[in-house]
C-alpha cells in the first residue's frame, strides 16, 4: 500500500504530518517505510531521529540495493543520507525521476504494510515520476486553514484525481494553536474551517483536524515525533486518528 502525502504549497506541515503517520502506522504493529521524495528539501531524517544515520549499499539478485535506515518502526530513505547537510540538490527533472526510481526500486524494504511516500509540496516532477512508477493506493493532501493554502490544496488534489490516483482526504493542519500556559484556550490564528469546506465542495473526506502546539516543534527538531514524544496530547491524538483513517481507507479500497 503506497500512500502519499502531498500538498499544494510549502510551508503547512506535510512532512510533519507524514512522518507521524507512518510512526502511528508502525506503533499500532504495521510493517512501514517512508521514502522522502522531497529531494531539494529532506527533512525526513532530521524528524526521525536520523540525521546522523547513513545507509549501506548491499549487493542484491538484481545489483546494488541500499539498506534504508530504520528508527521509531520505521524504514526509510531519503537524498539527505547522500548528500552532506549544507549541500543543495541543483538537479533538472530526469536526474530526480531517477532517483525516485531508485529509492523505490533499490532499496531492500523487505515486506511491508505501508509505504509513505513524503511528497515535495506543488504539482510536478516528482509527483508524475510516483504516479507513473508504481500503483499508488492513495494520496492525503495536507493544508493549512487559510486561503492560500486552500487554494493550493485544491490544485494538487485535482491533479491526483485527474492522474487517477485516490484521494483519501484532507488534513487540515495547524488548525488552532494551544497556548502551552493556557491548554482549555485555542486561537485560530490561520482561521478557521477551511479544511472542513473544502472536502465538502470537493466531494472528499476531511481526515482530522491537527492543532498547532509547540510540542509538535520540539519533537520534530530533535527526531522524536510528537505521536511518541506526548502520545496524549490534542496533537497527537489528532494524529494517530488521521494515521487509522488513512489505514482503513486504503484496506477498504483493496478490498473492493
Amino acid at each position: 500500500n503506497i500512500i502519499a502525502i502531498s500538498s499544494g504549497k510549502g510551508g503547512v506541515g506535510k512532512t510533519t504530518v507524514a512522518v507521524n503517520v507512518a510512526v502511528a502506522l508502525a506503533n499500532s504493529g504495521a510493517k512501514v517505510g517512508m521514502l522522502d521524495a522531497d529531494i531539494y528539501g529532506p527533512n525526513v531524517p532530521t524528524m526521525l531521529g536520523l540525521e546522523s544515520a547513513q545507509v549501506m549499499v548491499q549487493q542484491g539478485a538484481a545489483g546494488e540495493v541500499l539498506e534504508p535506515a530504520f528508527n521509531h518502526g520505521v524504514k526509510m530513505v531519503s537524498m539527505g543520507f547522500l548528500i552532506d547537510k549544507d549541500q543543495p540538490v541543483i538537479w533538472r527533472g530526469p536526474m530526480l525521476n531517477g532517483i525516485i526510481r531508485q529509492f523505490l526500486y533499490q532499496v531492500q524494504w523487505g515486506e511491508l504494510d505501508y509505504l509513505v511516500v513524503d511528497l515535495p509540496p506543488g504539482t510536478g516532477d516528482a509527483q508524475l515520476t510516483l504516479i507513473q512508477a508504481v500503483p499508488m493506493a492513495g494520496a492525503a493532501i495536507v493544508t493549512t486553514p487559510q486561503n492560500v493554502a486552500l487554494l493550493d490544496a485544491r490544485k494538487g488534489l485535482k491533479m491526483f484525481q485527474q492522474l487517477g490516483v485516490p484521494v483519501l482526504g484532507i488534513v487540515e493542519n495547524m488548525s488552532y494553536f494551544i497556548p502551552p500556559d493556557m491548554p482549555e484556550r485555542h486561537y485560530d490564528i490561520f482561521g478557521s474551517g477551511g479544511g472542513e469546506k473544502t472536502s465538502t465542495e470537493l466531494g472528499v473526506p476531511l481526515l482530522g483536524c491537527v492543532p498547532l502546539e509547540i510540542p509538535v516543534r520540539q519533537g520534530g527538531d530533535v527526531g522524536v515525533p510528537i505521536v511518541i514524544g506526548e502520545p496524549e496530547s490534542a496533537s497527537a491524538l489528532a494524529l494517530k486518528e488521521i494515521a487509522f483513517r488513512i489505514a482503513g481507507k486504503v484496506s477498504v479500497a483493496a478490498l473492493a
